[in-house]
């Protein structure tokens, strides 16, 4: 029998037919999520980029982690926020796969940028004395801009993949549009997508937990051997970057299940919870923990909130 191929330029977005119910519910909590991230996170950019004394590798790195976290929920948050204002549960197809292509940047740059931060941390832990000479904020600029490259045309090629699929649906059962979700609509083989989204997630996954657990271990080991005073601030940091990673990591588990789970008749809502934690969660945590935990960070982020209150006060 032939094939026929849906020729619709629009996708249905099941998980908004979900929210239609409560839509001003949930459209007043994703408005107050996307501006506590923005706020957060841009005072965090803004203090490092004020504070001389912050133009270090770390707090770059963090800066870095941060942004690309304002990146990642402006993928969700702005369209979901209007559509459930309007109603709508639709979106093109082609902005469907400008969606997916950012999603995917921002799951495999946030991958990057911790397995940056974890041996940024290995080199200033177990190589203090060559850490100025081997880790420079010129090298660190050259890493994130590697890393951004790499993840561009990773994306790129993964998005081309799925751009050539014909659809034999258009139903998504998210608020977002996901490559998986579009693969699963396709009536042809979708094999080779399949295999190159398996393979490079494969390899940023293992690279970066390889190197993250390599370096987080020298450095505890480190630990032992130093005074308590030393041993006390690794360790602090040493928890603050893992929580932060551990986070990401059972974020990306999420989707991976959802995916795993594809046979089993899950409530869309279910879908929708497993799908937007990766791209919720890590950019509302990664602000709180860095400004919280870093010392020299939020000593800054206090002193120049309480000078930004006390010009308003004046006027």
């Amino acid at each position: 029998m032939e094939q026929t191929f849906n020729v619709s330029t629009r996708l249905v977005l099941l998980g908004l037919v979900e929210m239609e119910e409560l839509k001003h519910l949930y459209c007043a909590l994703s408005i107050i999520i996307y501006l506590f991230i923005m706020l957060l996170s841009i005072i965090i950019i803004f203090v490092v980029l004020m504070e001389p004394s912050l133009h270090e590798p770390m707090y770059i790195l963090i800066s870095n982690l941060v942004l690309n976290g304002i990146f990642g929920s402006s993928t969700v948050f702005p369209k979901l926020i209007v559509d459930l204002i309007t109603s709508s549960k639709t979106i093109s197809y082609g902005s469907c796969i400008t969606q997916t292509l950012c999603v995917a940047h921002f799951a495999i740059f946030e991958m990057s940028s911790f397995t940056i931060m974890a041996y940024d941390r290995y080199l200033a832990v177990c190589h203090p004395l060559h850490y100025v000479t081997l880790m420079t904020v010129k090298m660190v600029i050259n890493l994130i801009i590697g890393s951004w490259v790499t993840a561009s045309i990773a994306v790129l090629i993964n998005a081309l993949l799925t751009w050539t699929l014909p659809l034999c649906g258009n139903k998504i059962n998210n608020v977002v549009c996901d490559n998986m979700s579009l693969v699963n609509l396709s009536c042809v083989d979708a094999s080779l997508s399949k295999m190159y989204t398996a393979a490079w997630i494969s390899i940023y996954l293992s690279v970066s937990i390889l190197v993250t657990v390599f370096s987080y271990l020298r450095i505890f080991l480190v630990c032992l051997r130093v005074s308590k005073e030393s041993r006390q601030k690794a360790i602090h940091t040493l928890v603050t970057h893992l929580l932060n990673f551990s986070v990401f990591l059972i974020g990306f588990l999420f989707v991976a299940i959802r995916y795993r789970l594809g046979s089993i008749n899950l409530p869309i809502m279910v879908h929708v919870l497993l799908s937007v934690t990766p791209l919720v969660v890590p950019p509302i945590i990664n602000p709180v923990i860095y400004g919280i935990r870093t010392h020299a960070l939020k000593i800054k982020v206090n002193h120049h909130t309480q000078k930004i209150i006390g010009i308003k006060r004046q006027l």
